[in-house]
């Protein structure tokens, strides 16, 4: 992969610089939000069945080999719960993308440089299918300082997103996307614990996220950042190696319920990542059905140490 040779001399030199918070690299953020909130940013994409061919092909849960058969996508067919993530994403050339790959939309200032996917939601008020145009439309909803008092701090990004077919007044679905950005390195923080996470799954798969299923990802959603595709980056960001991307994460944890139980129609979904999961090591979806309130507790674990990465819930339609 190009980027494993790329990033050694200048990302080493805009790591360890620029770190410190002082009162004018607020100042500066403080602009940035002035100017960045409600700001927009339109995409459209068509819902291409070759596309999607290759995102089954990627996701263990559709593993081609396991059905012993290509696995192609047929226009007219409903697009998979979520899988409207593999689409629209910003065409930057490369010589505009961030020092660690990442596209600069909607990104604040240095030093608040170190970008992770913090969690979601999702609402499917009707269903969109493979082969159509749509327009998604994304805006800063709200941007929140933490931690700046405390030596530590983070900013809050959040963004709302909103799919629509071409030409519809009203969006197929809506989206709200966080991500948190650092100034530091090298954060080896412990693991969070999680409280109510049920010790009796109603299912439980497990799957090997392998560096080829993270490049994959990486080609299908456009994403160049190196956390997920180069160790020595990943190992100045402070983890052991790559990591797995939180889509993806979150996508799994939308697919395995899917496959678990083919006739329940979502009408929700919303999760948090709590710790990274790593390449090479098994990763455990699972899920808890709740009848009382039709919910469905899931989560991600990493089969080795239990800890969570990931926790959500699916709220389904009365009738599912």
């Amino acid at each position: 992969m190009l980027v494993h040779r790329l990033w050694p001399t200048s990302c080493a030199r805009r790591c360890n610089s620029s770190l410190t918070v002082t009162g004018e690299s607020i100042a500066a953020l403080d602009r940035w939000i002035s100017s960045t909130l409600n700001r927009g940013l339109t995409l459209t994409d068509t819902l291409r069945g070759e596309h999607l061919s290759d995102l089954y092909v990627t996701l263990p849960t559709r593993d081609a080999a396991k059905l012993r058969q290509p696995y192609l996508c047929k226009t007219g067919q409903s697009l998979g719960y979520g899988h409207h993530l593999v689409f629209f994403h910003p065409r930057n050339p490369e010589r505009v993308l961030r020092w660690d790959g990442t596209d600069a939309d909607f990104c604040p200032p240095e030093p608040f440089s170190r970008r992770m996917w913090a969690g979601g939601k999702m609402k499917w008020n009707e269903p969109l299918s493979v082969g159509e145009k749509v327009i998604a439309t994304s805006t800063i909803a709200s941007v929140e300082k933490k931690g700046f008092e405390k030596g530590t701090p983070m900013v809050f990004v959040k963004q709302k997103l909103e799919y629509r077919r071409k030409h519809a007044q009203h969006a197929a679905i809506e989206e709200e996307r966080s991500h948190v950005y650092l100034t530091a390195p090298g954060n080896r923080r412990g693991v969070r614990t999680v409280d109510g996470v049920p010790g009796d799954p109603d299912y439980r798969f497990e799957y090997l996220p392998s560096a080829t299923t993270l490049f994959r990802f990486s080609a299908l959603t456009f994403n160049g950042h190196f956390i997920h595709l180069d160790r020595e980056y990943a190992a100045t960001e402070g983890y052991p190696e790559r990591l797995v991307h939180g889509p993806l994460t979150a996508l799994m944890l939308l697919d395995v319920f899917s496959m678990q139980f083919p006739d329940s129609m979502i009408s929700s979904f919303e999760y948090r990542a709590v710790n990274p999961l790593i390449v090479n090591r098994k990763v455990a979806i699972c899920g808890k059905k709740h009848t009382s309130n039709n919910t469905v507790q899931v989560w991600a674990e990493d089969v080795e140490t239990k800890a969570i990465g990931m926790v959500g819930q699916i709220n389904l339609h009365n009738s599912a």
